[in-house]
Formats: structure tokens, sequence, C-alpha cells
């Protein structure tokens, strides 16, 4: 089918073939054959790389050129978000009837907010969660909609993320029954049942556009699915970075898949020094300019580091720790193959599009704390080996598995390459995953009764699948629990919510955080310093994974305890009446300690030594001690702790920069972070009035400063600068832009 000859408007036609599309793949065609241009909910459920995405932009400008309507696209990530943001922008070239243009907007944060200046966009980007904060604030656009695009809709099955999708699909088919859905998916078991649960034609196929070989490697022969088998040159002891140096010979790119953060840093520092030795000198000279990108993008860290040293040898980890600046540069250069071995965490499969020549999966099974080792799923499997094949470079895309053992290789053959994807099943009902929804129901006016909230539930996947029935006792249980905490009232036959139920729902927290937090702050500690706000956010369900303590931490953790008694608002458990509530509580402790040692200024260095925490977990532990701090001021602030809200913000601010109280005004200077900041204060430069009446000179030749940052500092904070003074400080600031970083940072910030 011919692009030419679809029933959309001529500007896409035009936008589509300047891209080179000119020819539907047979999933696409099967589609629109569907009737996805005709406003029909469909369920697409094809390989990785067969142009899902497609269908859903030409819907989508269906909706908005020709319809008149609004569409909303949900992404189980930011990273998805933003790439399919950036795929969408291409379009706002394109004029509508109205005169405008095509306008496409984004949102993945800030979940304290309904983002009214989103409504004027036509099509909106969101993460999951993103999309339940704006039911839940009642964002007036959303009725608006008459597209839904659910991306990766499979992740149903996800006990994380599974419910959010579930809950917001059926809201927005109780906000709008005519709105039309379509579900992107991989290949699943029982697509015709998700479906028929979303009114939906399934449309599935195992077509892709480069063709996959499956195989499992032991002792340096790749067995495939397909019977044919290949040896592999040995060139480094690791068979990981054996594989990825086979496929950078044969011209390609390989990505590895870790099984943790850490793991994922480790092999590319392996593969670093193996990997240089195969690269031309043309490309080290480009990936030199690439590391030094790298260096001038953001604060520098540790971990900004030591990517753009393993960046200069070809090599680069992806996980969730990196900042966004960061990813994107990883992203777009293993995309134009400057980058030849990316080693990355499984979040990556989760539809980001970075494929590859080989993917090779160096651990097929999971450590969960407290549970051990376990196999993944099919699933998540076929997920990472769809990345292998670039699509218009690779006739084929291999994906390899590793065995010690023959036994090992024909449980591998058997359990993942030759297997068929698992079922998928709501994970909407436990108790805990419940609780959330059931009160936002109430707030968010989707049910004014307890029959209503029966009746919404009764619309979800996870009904369709065993019946409310199956769930109304918890239902019943969390709605007597979140009355007797004073979320919720009954007044005659009707539910509503009370300011405090309200406001929990909207600052997207679980209510058995609020109702922690709301008694800690009317029970206080004796002695109210950081340490007990940061426990106290440590202790709740929202605080997780917590940090746990080694062996040997356990006993230094416990003396911390003992000597800061009166700094917990919290009762310290009896170590001999109960130790596992013990250690969990120690575990609680250790999270704080480590919040504590960031706002208290340590370098990741130094934190990393401490208490084993890497940078990516660091930066995981902040972002969300940041959310919860602010629910716990927002909450404050509704029940009458006036005098707590200047120290719950102070300590919110420290933990958002990383510093210390006296360090808080420079920091919210743009472009100033913790370590410039700190240079700025320990040279005399205290206060905004010290910075302005500063000579430029000195601040140009601060460490960590150099003429580019005084200029932005400069702008910012004002002052008495002679046209002369001004000059030489933008030539200066221009020469540096040309130069390398290292001339002025010198080493690696702490």
């Amino acid at each position: 089918m011919l692009v030419e000859e679809l029933n959309i408007h001529p500007e896409v036609k035009r936008v589509l073939a300047e891209e080179g599309i000119r020819k539907l793949f047979p999933p696409q065609a099967d589609a629109v054959r569907a009737g996805a241009l005709e406003g029909k909910n469909l369920m697409l459920a094809s390989p990785t790389a067969s142009g899902k995405t497609l269908i859903a932009e030409i819907c989508a400008l269906k909706h908005v050129l020709e319809n008149n309507g609004k569409v909303l696209y949900l992404a189980p990530l930011k990273a998805l978000a933003n790439e399919k943001y950036e795929e969408f922008r291409k379009y706002s070239v394109i004029r509508k009837p109205d005169g405008g243009h095509v306008s496409v907007g984004i949102s993945t944060g800030d979940f304290d907010s309904s983002d009214p200046w989103l409504g004027r966009f036509d099509i909106i980007v969101t993460t999951n969660e993103k999309c339940d904060s704006l039911l839940r604030h009642r964002a007036p656009w959303i009725s608006e909609i008459t597209l839904v695009v659910a991306d990766e809709v499979h992740l149903l099955n996800d006990v994380e993320r599974g419910p959010t999708l579930e809950v917001v699909l059926a809201r927005l088919m109780q906000v709008n029954p005519n709105i039309q859905i379509l579900a992107l998916s991989a290949t699943v078991k029982n697509y015709d049942e998700i479906a028929e649960w979303l009114g939906a034609e399934a449309v599935t196929t195992e077509w892709r556009p480069v063709k996959l070989r499956e195989g499992v490697l032991l002792n340096d022969e790749i067995q495939f699915k397909d019977g044919g088998s290949v040896k592999v040159s040995r060139l480094a002891r690791d068979p990981v970075i054996n594989l990825a140096l086979h496929a950078i010979r044969q011209g390609g790119q390989a990505l590895i898949f870790a099984s943790s953060r850490k793991s994922s840093v480790n092999l590319s520092r392996k593969a670093a020094p193996e990997v240089s030795a195969l690269l031309p000198k043309s490309l080290k000279r480009s990936l030199d300019n690439l590391a030094e990108e790298i260096l001038s993008s953001g604060e520098r860290t540790r971990l900004s580091d030591l990517l753009a040293e393993l960046v200069r040898n070809g090599v680069a980890f992806h996980h969730a720790g990196l900042s966004g600046v960061h990813r994107k540069i990883i992203e777009d250069s293993f995309r134009n193959g400057k980058i030849k071995v990316l080693t990355a965490t499984p979040t990556l499969a989760f539809g980001v599009n970075l494929p590859a020549r080989m993917v090779v999966i160096s651990d097929y099974r999971r450590y969960e704390p407290g549970y051990g080792y376990y196999p993944i799923s099919v699933l998540e499997y076929k997920q990472m080996v769809g990345r292998a094949g670039r699509p218009k470079y690779d006739d084929v895309g291999e994906a390899v598995l590793f065995a010690r053992t023959d036994e090992e290789r024909d449980y591998l053959m058997a359990n993942f390459v030759l297997a068929k994807p698992e079922r998928i099943w709501s994970k909407l009902g436990v108790e805990k995953v419940l609780r959330s929804h059931v009160l936002a129901t109430v707030v968010s006016g989707f049910a004014h009764s307890e029959q209503g909230v029966y009746d919404f539930f009764s619309k979800t996947l996870y009904a369709y699948q065993y019946d409310i029935g199956a769930i109304k006792g918890t239902i019943n249980r969390i709605l007597r629990f979140l009355h007797e905490e004073g979320m919720i009232k009954y007044e005659g036959g009707f539910i509503h919510a009370t300011e405090f139920g309200a406001r929990v729902s909207q600052l997207y927290i679980d209510p058995v955080s609020a109702i922690m937090i709301r008694d800690a702050l009317k029970r206080r500690a004796s002695r109210l310093t950081s340490i007990s706000f940061l426990h106290m956010i440590s202790h709740t369900p929202d605080m997780a994974p917590k940090v746990r303590p080694s062996s040997s931490e356990i006993d230094k953790i416990a003396l911390f305890v003992e000597e800061h008694r009166d700094e917990f608002i919290f009762e310290v458990p009896d170590e001999w009446a109960d130790r596992i509530e013990f250690e969990e509580f120690l575990g609680e402790v250790k999270t704080a300690l480590v919040l504590n040692a960031w706002i208290e200024e340590y370098s990741e260095d130094q934190i990393i030594e401490f208490f084993g925490v890497e940078p990516g977990d660091l930066y995981h532990l902040t972002e969300t001690a940041k959310w919860l701090l602010y629910a716990s001021y927002e909450l404050a602030k509704l029940l009458g702790h006036k005098d707590l809200l200047s120290k719950l913000a102070e300590v919110m601010e420290r933990v958002e920069h990383g510093v210390k109280a006296e360090l808080l005004p420079l920091v919210r200077l743009e472009g100033v972070g913790r370590v410039r900041a700190r240079t700025l204060y320990n040279s005399g430069l205290k206060t905004i009035e010290d910075l302005r009446k500063a000579p430029v000179e000195k601040l140009m030749s601060l460490p960590y400063i150099g003429p580019k940052i005084a200029k932005k500092i400069k702008e910012q904070v004002g002052g008495t600068l002679t046209q002369e003074e001004w000059k030489k400080l933008t030539e200066a600031a221009g020469r540096q832009e040309q130069q390398p970083l290292t001339e002025y940072y010198g080493v690696s910030s702490p």
C-alpha cells in the first residue's frame, strides 16, 4: 500500500515523502484496512521496528487536520515520551484549516498541576503517571481528546506501571465514550482479550523489516533458532565483550543489556580498551569532540566524567541515572554509528528506538532484594531481542543469550528463544496498588457513591479478566480505611472527598504515606533536624526501594540511632522484640543518612565510598525525596503547621541542589550548581550583592567558573560594567565555546 493512496491530508503525505516514506509496511497496511483512519479502536500488536508509530502519527494528523480533534499520546517512560515528542514535531510545519500550525506539547513531571497550558496544543505527549495526575486534577482539556495512543500497552502486565495505565485508559473511556483508542504493543499471547476490553479490533503480525536470528552462545559458538551456527573468534576473555567485538569487526554495533545500572557501567568499563583498539583515528577525533560535549553539558559529576571517558573509546552506558541531556547525546551518537557498544538496563527495551546489528543479553536473571535471582519473562526477553537489526542498514539482526553448559543452552533455547510471550494479566487487584486509585476515583468525581466506585472498577481490565466480585471486598476495605482516616466522608448515599483526601490524591502519594506524614507533623520529635524530616519521608512506602544496610553497617547505624534518638519522629522499634522491623528501620535511617550526606555536600565519590550508593541510585533517591518533601510541605500548610513550613522548604531546596543552607542564594542562579556555588562562597562571594559588586576578572579566574559562566552570572545579578569590560567578557566567553572545557575545569569536580 502506497502512502500516496491513503486518505490523509496532502501535507502529511508531503512530510512523509521528505522522510523517504512512500510505502507502508505490511502491519501498517493491515491497520489502515482495519479502520485506523476511520476512527475505529485498534490493538496493533507487532514486533519492534515494524512501524507502529507511523500509524499513530497518521491517525493523529487525521484527527487534528480533518476532525478538529485533540490527541493524547501515552508513553511508559520519560525517555520514550521525549522521543515521541521529537518525532511528532516534524509535522509542526503543516498549517491547519484555522490558519495555525500543528502544535505538539509534552509534560512528564510535576504531579501537582493540571497544566492548563497543555490545552493549547493539538498533540499532547505524557507519561502514564502524568496523565493519571492530570485526570486527578480534572484538567479541563481532557474532555476535548478525540484520540488516545497507548504505547507499549503490554506493560499492563507490569506490577509497577501496569495498574496506572489500566486505570488511565478506563478513566479516559469514561470521560469520552466516543474516543478512539489506538493501543500499540509487542506481540503478546492474549492480544485478542486486551483488544476486547478496549472495544478494539486486534491487528497482529510477526512481520519485521529486518530478519531476526535468535541464538545461544556456548564455548565460542552461537547456535541459532533456525538451525544455523556461527563460530566467534576469541578476542577478549569476557564472552559478552567478545561478542560485541565480533559485531564491530563485521561493521556493526552491539547493544548489551545488563541486569542493573551497576552492571551496565562495569561492562562498559571492561569493554572500553578492547573496543578502542578497533577504532580508526578519524572516529576517535569525532569521539573526543563528543566527550567534550558531554563535559560541557550540565553540572560536572563523577558519572558525567566517567561517561565522557568511555565515549572517547567508542563505548557508553545508558540508564535512568543519566541526565536527560547526556542520555540524548548518547542515543543520537549510537544511532549515527559513532558509539559502537552501548550497555543498557532493560528499561531501554521499553520503546526507545536504538536498534543495533547485535543484541547481547548478558544475564537472563534479575535480582530482587529478599527473593534472590529469578528468570526474566519471555515478554521482556522478546522486547530486548526486538532491538536487533537496523532497518535500512542491516539484512539480519542477531540476538544472543549465554550458556555455560549444554544443559543451560537447552534450557535457554526452550524457555526463551523458542518460547511464546506470556499472557497479560491485570495487576490492579493488590490493596497497596488499588488504594490511591480508589481515592482518586472519588476525588476526581468519577464516582459519587460506593456503587459508583464499583461501577468504575467494573470497567477495568482486572474486572474483565476476573470479575468485579474478586476485588469488591478489597475496595470496600479501602473505602472504610479512607473514611476512618478522614480522607472521604459519607453524606446520605453519597461519598465526598475531604479537603485532606483531595490534596493527598492531587499530591500523587500513597494515602498511607500521607497518614504517616500527617501523624509525624502532629507528633514532632523532641529535637527537629534535617534528619527528622529525611527519616520521616524515608519511612513512607513511597520511598522505595530503601537503601539496604550491609551486615557490616548494621551496628554503626544502630549506634547512630541510639545517639540521635531524640531526632526521630517515629518510635525506634525494639531490636530484640522484632528483629525484622528493627532492620527495616535501619534501612530507612541509612536512606536518610545518604540524603543527609548529599545536602551536607559530600561528593559522589564519598557517598559511593561510605554508603555503596551508585550515582544513578542517588539521583532516584533525591528526586523521590524532593517530591515527598514537597508533599509534606503542602500537607503541613493544609493542616495548619505554619511553624514547620520554613524548615521543610529549606530541607526540600537543599535536597534539590545538594548543598548546605548557606549556598541556597547562589544555587538559585542558572548555571551555578553545588560545585560552582561552593567555589564562589569559599572565594568570599557569599551573596547576590557580593556577585553584583565582584570584578569580572575575579569571577573569570575562579576554578569551574571561567568566562562563559561569569557572563551568565553577571547577566542575572546585574551590577555596573563598562562597555569595554562587557566586550572583553563576551569575547572570552565566545573563545571558551571553541575550546575544550577541561582548560577551565582542569580536574573532575567533586
